[in-house]
């Protein structure tokens, strides 16, 4: 008896888990994937959803607006990634240093990490805004003009990637600063001993050491960035115009406004293939396959 529940032991304590995981992840995809093949508006009974097949799929990959929300997702992440990997590396490096007052800094340095999306977002539109906000502020005592950065598509966008930037560099930050802390020391030691500068230590021994975690972090903040939601709403809601709308913005739009459920159900489905892609590729990054020699 006692064997049997030392085996059955682990499905009772992971049971509970993959429920509320199923339920609250499983189950709304399953519906969601269910629903593309419908024309079915919120309000409406479902005895009156109009089966579509994959009409609405086709239309989606043809769909200009969903075009130019993917393309502004795509420069989105591409730049915030590229920023926040280069940033938050070059911190972690600069805190590694056991100095007088490190631990205050690295708790800053993170703390933004802490704040809820949507507070981020009201945060940086207040920061943002023309009469009262602190960018003016500062350009008007540097005796430049202020601007309209809400209301200029080019100011817009920099704003939402500023404020992404701003809260999941810390990200970058703890993952780098992990990565540090398991470098093999006896490396670092033997190009010290050899004569190798600061400079050429990080740039020849620790950056190569840290590649396999430099990758992680950039996909999975990649993943994220391609997920964005929550920001770009309190601070643009997409705008002006659809400079600044986001896919993740465009399917709310298309689903809460539009009353498109089907449609932006059909966009949601392509939407996480593109995450499923770069799930499995994170997946593939950290668990590499073993040579089949060992």
């Amino acid at each position: 008896m006692k064997q049997i529940l030392d085996r059955l032991s682990p499905y009772f304590l992971a049971g509970p888990a993959v429920l509320v995981i199923g339920v609250a992840c499983l189950y709304p995809t399953l519906m969601a994937v269910r629903l593309s093949f419908y024309k079915w508006s919120l309000g409406d009974p479902w005895s009156s959803a109009q089966w579509l097949g994959l009409s609405a799929f086709r239309q989606a990959l043809t769909d200009p607006a969903v075009l130019h929300s993917l393309i502004v997702t795509v420069v989105f992440a591409a730049i915030v990634v590229s920023a926040e990997m280069v940033i938050g590396t070059a911190l972690a490096l600069l805190m590694e240093r056991q100095v007088a007052g490190i631990s205050l800094f690295r708790t800053i340095f993170i703390m933004p990490m802490m704040v809820a999306p949507i507070v981020v977002g009201m945060i940086w539109r207040y920061v943002f805004d023309t009469q009262f906000g602190p960018a003016n502020a500062l350009l008007t005592a540097l005796g430049l003009p202020a601007q309209s950065w809400l209301a200029n598509p080019s100011l817009a966008f920099l704003a939402v990637v500023v404020s992404d930037i701003w809260q999941w560099t810390p990200f970058v930050i703890i993952m780098v600063l992990a990565g540090l802390q398991n470098l093999d020391q006896s490396a670092l030691e033997a190009a010290q001993i050899d004569g190798a500068t600061p400079r050429q230590v990080i740039l020849r021994v620790k950056l190569p050491m840290l590649m396999p975690v430099l990758v992680i972090t950039a996909l999975m903040r990649l993943i994220d960035a391609f997920r964005v939601l929550e920001v770009i709403f309190a601070l643009t809601f997409g705008g002006p115009g659809s400079a600044t709308e986001v896919l993740p913005l465009h399917i709310y739009k298309t689903a809460f406004v539009g009353q498109q459920l089907g449609y932006a159900s059909a966009i949601s489905v392509l939407l996480l293939v593109v995450v499923f892609a770069l799930s499995l590729a994170t997946l593939a990054l950290s668990n590499p396959l073993k040579d089949p020699r060992q």
